[in-house]
């Protein structure tokens, strides 16, 4: 042949020593993805949030002037959140490599004419493998010879039916994938028969690599998080500029030193900047990975954990991830009447001939968990498993004398088995072409005459089964004397029965779509399969629904933009779609300002996980390229998994909102606090190390606590958030300068109570009370609702960082050492009640409001 001229290789292959100076020269026969950044330089980035730069420029401003504790205090928190956040995306990148160790290692070549077993990646150009079903190919190559060889080639082209192989020359230029009879590609997987191809691309060569090279071009998208944080950052930062620019001027107009003055405002600066709020992210964004992955959910980018809470779309595929991914006899149509699989009885005769003739009749084997052979032949040995039959055993005891291949013109497969002594041949094919070679049927143990009556009842059966989108096989038999098989031979047949087969939902997934309607999602089925299995399987877990459209691929080809969108709300299956389609309706659902999630296993469907906003890859069946492109694997391929992982995303959200509004209120009640007795001519509340130590201790622990809170049972009933909403909306904001202004008029009052006795106490009792007084705060901002609904003890986290708090406050409080150190006066007994008492007060008044507001 001269493809084996082309690569300098014959039917015997290639020598090891040719193999070796190939590999050397060409590369190992594995896909190169784009290098991820190292340690040091995912440490870097983690300084470009403008906050932190803010807070750089004041820890080098306090070094200047000789504030060393204050920069060290600084640098020590913004170097824990950098440390924090390189850790946690340095897990994520090993647990993809450790996922991208799935795929299959061994590949059979004959090398000195021996066949050998080697590493996949060791393949070169002129190496002849030898494949057979349940083989993945590992890299493109051409068919010298073929037995019946089918290809499943999905991965590249999306389309689910097995391809047949042939060794014949194709003369088309630009001849598609799809239509390259004589060629197998990397990543598709041998479903049928066996061949012998000799290797033509490997590595970035094959058809699976020019895609990846096209990926790895791609730039990643920011979550909306990201977006929206940024954007907090910048507003932030400008506001709590201009307050400091305000106090310091007041300060200089009041008669402080140019030092004490700027001192003041930078420690303001850095008590305003909730600095906290970077390590919160990055620990509640950290810890929701891992809850992910022991849910089956790996995220590659920890930021987009949070992009799931915002989704209204899910695309999902159908098959593995809706439903089970290996076909499963539904009914049985024999005698005349229709036995469900439910219904099917293990000791009736007529059952079990029709079994014996599906385990005979097939190629297919199951041994353990591995599942070798054509799906259909596949469900056939399940079936034939209820009848206590074993098919090995079986198709030794009937061993098998001759056999007739299936191919799609005759659309049927012969067998001729030795039974008994007997030769009976067995045959599997389509309904309609197996009935025009039956002269008889079989009807409760007899053979009887085939009337056009019951040719017309089995045509009207089969056509039941294609309306429900049931994959059918029809079943015959007869008694044979020759030892040579032609297909001459097939007919005079006796019609047994016929199997209706699918692909049947998980469990699960029914539930799974529930819960995407009741939390405001539009689950969408896109597929390959055909329209009508495609809606029936939609139809029976709720996706699709009374007045829903399904389309296929070709109806979406001659559809404008303005005709998809004015019928895409109504649209709920999509089938036999190209890549090109899925890319559209995806473009088409984000331009009405929806958040899309896109499911995908194959190459073809790289481009649709880049351009959606969460792309999932199937982790059991997915390509490698179909990983890279997308930010989540699913490692049980299942659709409950992702409305799970969405749950997660909407609490990873509120947490972070939470969060935020806990640190933004009480540094707000800190900056009312100061500009009230800057105004007033007041002695200043605080210190500098007063407000250092607010920052450190009463901000960063309650705050991490908040952002580890549980999900809860209202989170599911919350609608997906608009794209371009703030993480402070009108009523957070409200929520923060009332919670603000509160814990502010308790801290004053605590002020003044202090001023009776010095200015020394006064600024005690306003520090105490507005770190106590936060300290409680953390518990109000758990959530929305009031703490008897949510419950005190569900997060004992945020128990662990109120005691640590409480604690260190009372031991500056009354560990007389330290009094000099933070500024504070000697306090009494009743001090402390009183501190405590004023303390509680905002917590109380903001619980009685949440308790009216969630009436």
């Amino acid at each position: 042949m001269e493809v084996l001229e082309d690569v300098q290789s014959s039917k015997e292959g290639i020598t090891d020593e040719e193999a070796q100076v190939r590999l050397e020269r060409d590369g190992k026969n594995k896909l190169e993805s784009e290098k991820p950044p190292g340690a040091l330089k995912i440490f870097i980035s983690q300084f470009s949030d403008l906050l932190v730069i803010v807070l750089l420029i004041a820890s080098v401003i306090s070094m200047f002037v000789g504030e060393l504790e204050s920069s060290i205090v600084i640098l020590v928190v913004v170097t824990i959140n950098s440390i924090l956040g390189t850790v946690q995306t340095l897990k994520a990148q090993k647990s993809l490599d450790s996922l991208k160790k799935l795929s299959t290692p061994y590949t059979r070549v004959l090398r000195n004419g021996v066949v050998k077993e080697i590493k996949s990646d060791e393949l070169v150009v002129g190496d002849v493998c030898l494949v057979e079903a349940g083989d993945v190919i590992s890299a493109d190559g051409r068919v010298i010879d073929s037995f019946s060889l089918q290809v499943n080639e999905s991965s590249l082209t999306g389309e689910a039916e097995s391809v047949e192989k042939h060794n014949q020359q194709i003369l088309e230029e630009n001849c598609p994938i799809g239509d390259q009879k004589n060629m197998v590609f990397s990543s598709s997987l041998v479903t049928y028969g066996r061949g012998k191809i000799v290797i033509t691309s490997t590595g970035m060569d094959t058809e699976i690599g020019r895609i990846a090279t096209l990926m790895n071009q791609t730039q990643e998208k920011r979550t909306p998080l990201q977006r929206n944080l940024d954007d907090f950052s910048k507003k932030l930062s400008f506001a709590i500029i201009a307050i400091c620019i305000g106090v310091f001027g007041l300060s200089m107009l009041r008669g402080e030193t140019l030092i004490d003055a700027f001192m003041f405002a930078v420690a303001l600066a850095v008590a305003a900047i909730p600095e906290a709020l970077a390590s919160i992210v990055t620990i509640v964004l950290s810890i929701s990975t891992q809850k992910m992955v022991k849910e089956h959910a790996i995220m590659k980018n920890i930021n987009a954990v949070e992009t799931l809470g915002c989704v209204s779309i899910i695309c999902s595929d159908k098959t593995g991830t809706l439903t089970q991914n290996k076909m499963s006899v539904e009914s049985v149509y024999i005698n005349g009447e229709l036995v469900h699989h439910d219904a099917i009885d293990p000791q009736n005769q007529d059952l079990r001939l029709l079994s014996l003739i599906g385990t005979l009749c097939s190629d297919a084997t199951i041994s353990g968990d591995q599942r070798i052979g054509d799906p259909t032949e596949l469900a056939l040995i399940d079936f034939a498993r209820t009848f206590g039959m074993n098919e090995t055993e079986t198709r030794e005891q009937f061993y098998r004398v001759k056999e007739l291949p299936f191919d799609s013109v005759r659309k049927l497969m012969t067998t001729l088995n030795n039974v008994h002594g007997k030769k009976i041949m067995y045959v599997k094919g389509a309904p309609d072409e197996l009935l025009k070679v039956c002269t008889k049927y079989y009807f409760q143990g007899k053979e009887e005459l085939l009337s056009d009556e019951v040719i017309s009842d089995i045509g009207r059966q089969n056509e039941e089964f294609a309306k429900k989108g049931e994959r059918v096989l029809a079943f015959a038999y007869r008694e044979f004397d020759e030892d040579e098989l032609t297909m001459e031979d097939e007919s005079d047949l006796v019609f047994t029965g016929l199997v209706s087969m699918i692909d049947p939902p998980r469990e699960e997934s029914a539930q799974a779509v529930a819960d995407c309607y009741t939390a405001g999602i539009k689950p969408i089925m896109i597929t390959g399969d055909h329209k009508v299995t495609a809606q029936a399987i939609a139809t029976r877990i709720g996706i699709f629904k009374e007045g829903d459209i399904s389309l296929e691929g070709r109806e979406l080809e001659v559809m404008n933009d303005e005709e998809l969108h004015e019928k895409i709300e109504k649209i709920s299956v999509y089938a036999r779609v190209a890549p090109e389609h899925k890319i559209r309706i995806v473009e088409a659902w984000q331009s009405r300002g929806h958040n899309v999630a896109m499911t995908g296993d194959g190459v073809n469907d790289a481009p649709a996980l880049k351009q959606a906003d969460i792309g999932i890859a199937m982790g059991i069946t997915g390509t490698e390229v179909s990983k890279d492109a997308a930010s989540m694997i699913l490692t049980d391929d299942n659709f409950s998994t992702i409305v799970k992982a969405v749950v997660t995303g909407r609490n990873v959200y509120a947490n972070i909102r939470n969060a935020i509004a806990y640190l933004l209120s009480g540094n707000f009640s800190g900056i009312l606090s100061v500009l009230y007795c800057t105004l007033l001519a007041l002695p200043l509340p605080f210190y500098p190390v007063h407000l250092l130590f607010i920052n450190l201790v009463t901000d960063s622990l309650p705050a991490i606590a908040i952002g580890m809170e549980n999900p809860n049972k209202y989170l599911l009933y919350e609608k997906p958030r608009a794209k371009n909403a703030s993480i402070l909306d009108k009523a957070t904001i409200k929520q923060i300068g009332y919670e603000g202004l509160v814990i502010a008029i308790a801290t004053m009052a605590g002020f003044y109570i202090g001023l009776e006795t010095s200015n020394a106490m006064g600024t005690t009792f306003a520090f105490a009370v507005l770190c106590l007084s936060r300290l409680f705060h953390g518990f109000n901002c758990r959530s929305s609702k009031p703490i008897y609904k949510v419950g005190l003890f569900t997060n004992m986290y945020s128990i662990y960082a109120f005691l640590v708090g409480y604690l260190l406050l009372n031991g500056i409080l009354f560990f007389t050492p330290l009094h000099s150190v933070f500024a504070v006066a000697a306090v009494s007994g009743m001090d402390i009640l009183i501190i405590n008492g004023l303390a509680l007060i905002p917590s109380i008044i903001i619980q009685i409001t949440k308790a009216i507001m969630n009436k």
